[in-house]
C-alpha cells in the first residue's frame, strides 16, 4: 500500500461511489483526507467511517456546480490544514440525451460541473502547492471520453476536455515537483450506473475482455497509487482502468 502519512489531500463527491473509495483508500494509506460534496449528511457518514477505522478527514459542503460554492469550500479547507497536497477531481453529473434533442442546459450543467468545476477548485487550490514544491493533482475522466458514447455528448465532452487539462497543467506545473493524471474508469458498479436494465449491462459486459464490471475500490487504489511516491516520474498520464473495454 502507497505510504501517504502526514500528506494532506481532498477529495471531491466524497459522499459515495468512486469518490467514497478514494477518500477510504486515502486515509487507509495515512492521508487527512478533507471530504467535499452536497450531502453534507452522507459525508458525516464518510467521515465516520474513516475515523472507525482510524484514519483522519473532515466533511466541507461543496456545490461544484457554484463558483462562489469553490471558494469558499477552498477557503476552508486551506484555514484548517493550511494546504492540499493531493486534490483528487471526482465530482461530477449526467445528463443524458441523444444530441439532436440535447437542452443547452443539460449541455451547460454537465460541462460547469465536471470540466469547470474541476478547473476552478484546482486554480484555488493550487498556490500552496507551487510554494511548497509538492503536489498530486488527479482528475476522474471515463472511458467515454476516450471513445465518445451515443446519447452522452456533454458527459463524453467534459471527461474528454478533463483529459486535454490534465495535459495541459502537467506541463505548466512540472518543474514545480507537481504531477498531473487522469483516472479513467470503464464500467463501475455506482449508483450511476445502477439505472442500467439487465439488457444493457449484458451489452456493456460484452466489450469488456475480462468479463465483469469494475469496483469502485480498484479505482480508489489507483488513485492512492497516482498521489504517492512511487508515482512521482508519471506525469501528463490517463491510466485506464476499465477491463480491457478500450485499449489505446
Amino acid at each position: 500500500m502507497p505510504n501517504l502519512e502526514g500528506r494532506i489531500a481532498l477529495v471531491t463527491g466524497a459522499s459515495q461511489g468512486i469518490g467514497r473509495a478514494c477518500a477510504v483508500e486515502l486515509a487507509k494509506a495515512g492521508a487527512k483526507v478533507a471530504l467535499a460534496a452536497r450531502n453534507e449528511a452522507k459525508l458525516a457518514e464518510v467521515v465516520s467511517e474513516i475515523e472507525a477505522a482510524g484514519g483522519q478527514a473532515s466533511a466541507f459542503a461543496l456545490d461544484i456546480a457554484s463558483e462562489e460554492s469553490i471558494k469558499t469550500m477552498a477557503k476552508g479547507v486551506l484555514e484548517q490544514f493550511g494546504k492540499v497536497e493531493i486534490l483528487v477531481n471526482n465530482a461530477g453529473i449526467t445528463r443524458d440525451g441523444l444530441m439532436l434533442r440535447m437542452k443547452r442546459a443539460d449541455w451547460d450543467d454537465v460541462l460547469g460541473t465536471n470540466l469547470t468545476g474541476a478547473f476552478l477548485l484546482t486554480q484555488a487550490l493550487l498556490s500552496p502547492m507551487l510554494k511548497n514544491r509538492w503536489g498530486r493533482i488527479i482528475n476522474i475522466s471515463s472511458v467515454v471520453g476516450r471513445t465518445g458514447q451515443a446519447g452522452q455528448a456533454n458527459y463524453a465532452a467534459s471527461k474528454a476536455g478533463l483529459i486535454g487539462l490534465t495535459r495541459a497543467m502537467a506541463r505548466e506545473v512540472a518543474s514545480r515537483g507537481i504531477t498531473v493524471n487522469a483516472v479513467a474508469p470503464g464500467y463501475i458498479e455506482t449508483t450511476m450506473t445502477a439505472v442500467l436494465n439487465e439488457e444493457q449491462r449484458k451489452t456493456m459486459l460484452a466489450g469488456i475482455p475480462l468479463g465483469r464490471a469494475g469496483t469502485d475500490a480498484e479505482i480508489a487504489q489507483c488513485v492512492a497509487f497516482l498521489a504517492s511516491d512511487g508515482a512521482a516520474y508519471i506525469t501528463g498520464h490517463v491510466l485506464d482502468v476499465n477491463g480491457g473495454m478500450f485499449m489505446g
